[in-house]
């Protein structure tokens, strides 16, 4: 052997000597000497304390699932017991986290290109106790010592795939949320088949989509308060939560009741360290629509009893913010079905919520939450003190318009059938309703009613305190014999009703908005009949006693009835109101206080002949909107032409109700001839 192979191999005996005794110390070495100095260390960074109160050890395995000449390089599994994470000082409790046991392996390799590889960590019996103050303080918030601005930036990056745990706690006591829950975590014993929780369909949808969601592994069991309210709850998650490999979905179960809304949901969470997507079937239920706003922040109007069932999706990571989809949901309001698909961005400067929804049966009454216009008892239903008094008939119940402002949105509806009785089903609702900071606008809101159409614009301010609102009605061709179609005379009319209605108030309740509105209300009907029974159909009980005095029990043909009344600071007054029936022409005048809800109107018959018709003398109807007041008027007989001296002042307005006659075919409107005549300012003959 020459010179140069002996010191060659010399060298290599020693490098080979080397290695083995250093393989030899650090598989001998007691790693619990390092303890003090890692406690130390660590405690330092996150300026709490930090301990390994247990044994701490290091293996070297092989890793199996390594291939060629890299299965040949052990790994590092280290194991460390009982350690605990204190509280920063400004909190009592000394302890915020604790772990019993925790393993992970180290990938050497991965060192040489700086990267600290983990594909796992296993948590044993984890516990936490997180809390954060009033004033926004959070024990899960570190503070770290500020970085050298002159120093480059660090090279070394971190890779965890995955952590494993097992039975444990968390406790969370966050006052800013007014939030006190506490999760309990403990094995389910034999794992549960995704499959077996949200059904085959769906697991067959996860797996064509290249993922395998694990199977339920640990049960869940949560009680407290979530925003001040009462909390309690069950559920099932997996065992392996995947950090970063989207083809793992972590497996999520629940059922929540908070307060009177119930929660129930089943699907994965994926890629949740880059906060990646949520994909579950969500069941929600409740008393009113209106109490998701504590719960989600979402503002949505008080509404009879619900529930829905439909498929939640999130991207949690998108530019313009997290945004969450329930789509092809289906579900019932009230005894009114409802389907639609809803998303939610929360974006800045306020969160928006779009969608569309159908309706294929709405019922008028379900809508009567929407103004608190519902029953005492329907408004405690669904967790409402109603302020209704007995003796008001227009709604006192408030707006929220303090929710307005915290979030837009843009939501088109549209009801295919809209009941409001048996008798008088309403038809293609649609309604455009945009909120933006606090003004509330539905442009348009139109329904199909009786053949015809209501169009109506309506504006409400929430921004002024107190609330402005705007409201342009417009009414056309609605037809009588489907307006009434159980009374008999009416089933052979050609007559229709059209009107115009535009008014402006304020105040943050419909019976505010009206006691102070001003504006105008024209309408004219044609070609109708009157009668007691009729009355009775519309529930005007006042109107009965009226026909009754004037007609009798008999039915008589309405030629044309016109209404003209000017609206000032809540007082609607008669400009001109006037029926030309085939016996009489009734004039009447007088107002309705929308502010007081009182009424003061008196009623004029004039006799078109002796035959039938022999009342001459006024009427009047007084008293409330709830409890109302007819009666004779103590005076002596009228004048024939005595309910026209005012024709000079009634002028006008009978040539504006002129422009609401719409033409009806080849039947001639009846109303023509009667405004016509009194625009020129004569006494009305008698309409043919």
């Amino acid at each position: 052997m020459t010179r140069t192979r002996k010191t060659f191999a010399w060298i290599g005996g020693i490098f080979v000597l080397l290695v083995v005794v250093l393989v030899v110390i650090i598989s001998t070495f007691d790693w619990n000497r390092l303890k003090p100095t890692i406690n130390s260390k660590v405690s330092e960074a996150l300026h709490r304390p930090f301990a390994i109160n247990g044994n701490l050890a290091v293996h070297w395995l092989r890793e199996e699932d390594e291939g060629g000449w890299r299965a040949w390089v052990p790994w590092p599994h280290v194991i460390a017991e009982d350690l605990t994470l204190g509280n920063p000082d400004w909190l009592k409790a000394p302890e915020m986290a604790s772990l019993k046991q925790v393993q992970l392996r180290l990938s050497p390799l991965a060192l040489l290109s700086q990267t600290v590889a983990i594909p796992r960590i296993d948590l044993t019996e984890p516990k936490a106790n997180l809390e954060r103050l009033a004033d926004g303080r959070a024990n899960w918030t570190f503070t770290f010592d500020a970085a050298d601005p002159d120093a480059e930036p660090s090279n070394w990056k971190v890779d965890i795939g995955a952590i494993g745990f097992d039975k444990g706690q968390v406790k969370l006591n966050d006052q800013t949320l007014k939030t006190r829950l506490d999760v309990l975590i403990d094995s389910l014993g034999k794992p549960i088949p995704f499959s077996a929780i949200v059904g085959e369909k769906e697991a067959k949808k996860a797996q064509d989509k290249g993922t395998v969601p694990q199977d339920y592994a640990f049960a869940l069991k949560v009680n407290g308060e979530y925003h001040g309210q009462k909390l309690h709850g069950t559920g099932k998650i997996g065992g392996l939560l995947a950090l970063r490999d989207p083809s793992q979905p972590f497996p999520l179960q629940a059922q929540v009741s908070i307060a009177d809304t119930k929660v129930a949901l089943a699907g994965t969470l994926t890629d949740p360290l880059d906060l990646g997507a949520l994909d579950l079937r969500l069941k929600l239920s409740g008393s009113s629509l209106s109490n998701l706003y504590p719960l989600t922040g979402v503002t949505l109007p008080d509404s009879p009893p619900y529930s829905t069932d439909g498929h939640l999706s999130a991207k949690l990571r998108e530019a313009n913010g997290a945004t969450f989809t329930y789509e092809d949901f289906n579900g019932k309001i009230g005894k009114s079905d409802i389907h639609g698909s809803m998303s939610f961005v929360a974006s800045k400067p306020r969160p928006k919520l779009t969608g569309k929804l159908v309706s294929n049966q709405l019922l008028m009454v379900d809508l009567a939450p929407l103004i608190g216009a519902d029953s005492t008892a329907e408004q405690k239903a669904r967790g409402s003190q109603s302020k209704q008094p007995t003796d008001k008939v227009l709604p006192v119940e408030e707006f929220r318009t303090e929710r307005w402002r915290d979030m837009d949105a843009d939501v088109e509806f549209t009801g295919k059938r809209i009941v409001q009785s048996a008798e008088l089903p309403f038809t293609d609702l649609y309604t455009h309703v945009v909120l933006k900071d606090g003004v509330l606008n539905l442009e348009p809101l139109r329904f199909g009613v009786a053949g015809g159409k209501l169009d109506a614009q309506i504006n409400l301010n929430g921004r002024d305190t107190p609330m402005q609102g705007r409201a342009k009605l417009t009414a056309r061709n609605f037809k009588l014999k489907q307006l009434f179609p159980t009374f008999e005379p009416m089933k052979t009319s050609f007559g229709e009703l059209n009107g115009d209605a535009s008014i402006a108030g304020t105040g943050n309740s419909v019976a505010q908005l009206l006691g102070t509105s001003n504006g105008n209300l024209k309408m004219i009907i044609n070609d109708g009949a009157i009668s007691r029974s009729l009355m009775e159909i519309a529930g005007l009980n006042v109107g009965n006693y009226v026909v009754g005095k004037i007609f009798g029990d008999q039915e008589v043909k309405i030629n044309c009835a016109a209404a003209d009344f000017g609206i000032k600071n809540g007082l609607a007054s008669t400009r001109l109101f006037v029926f030309d029936t085939q016996n009489a022409i009734i004039y009447i005048d007088g107002s309705a206080n929308l502010a007081t809800e009182r009424l003061d109107l008196k009623i004029t018959p004039e006799s078109k002949g002796f035959r039938v018709f022999s009342l001459r003398s006024p009427l009047y109807v007084r008293g409330t909107f709830a409890h109302p007041d007819a009666g004779v008027e103590a005076v002596p007989l009228l004048l024939r032409g005595a309910g026209m001296v005012a024709l000079g002042v009634i002028a006008g307005p009978a040539a504006g109700l002129l422009a609401l006659i719409a033409p009806s075919g080849d039947v001639p409107n009846q109303c023509a001839p009667l405004l016509q005549q009194m625009q020129q300012g004569k006494v009305p003959k008698t309409v043919k």
